[in-house]
């Protein structure tokens, strides 16, 4: 399993701030420069799907395994013979809000869909959550 994080603290927004931007995933292309559209049906729930189109390529089905109201979530996308993993979560600490982002990619084809999709995610993580943190503020 290939893993990779990145961490940001920050005093500009709260969990509830954080968590109200991320189930609103219709309005993700708002802030999120890499994707043409997210969109769902229903509650942002464990077992309920998304589907997103990243800028430039197909749709791509999502589905939510795991949500804790202002704390965290974890997403799966399923490719052939692999599958990528996606954790946010929402921390307070004493110097401010920790929030982490986690992508795993599993599976016989982990290391080519690393290469073709993940890797890239993780290389634009940093400036991402600098516009989630800028469109949460705002929320």
């Amino acid at each position: 399993m290939w893993t990779k994080s990145h961490s940001i603290v920050t005093k500009e927004v709260t969990k509830e701030q954080m968590w109200k931007l991320f189930i609103d995933v219709n309005n993700w292309h708002t802030w999120d420069e890499g994707i043409e559209f997210a969109k769902m049906e229903g509650k942002f729930e464990k077992g309920n799907f998304f589907t997103l189109r990243p800028k430039g390529g197909p749709n791509v089905k999502v589905e939510l395994l795991e949500t804790v109201e202002n704390k965290s979530f974890l997403d799966v996308t399923k490719f052939p013979l692999a599958k990528m993993f996606d954790n946010h979560t929402f921390e307070e600490t004493p110097q401010g809000l920790k929030i982490t982002n986690t992508i795993s990619v599993t599976g016989i084809l982990g290391f080519l869909w690393r290469k073709i999709v993940a890797q890239k995610i993780v290389d634009t993580l940093p400036h991402d959550m600098q516009m989630q943190i800028k469109a949460a503020s705002k929320l």
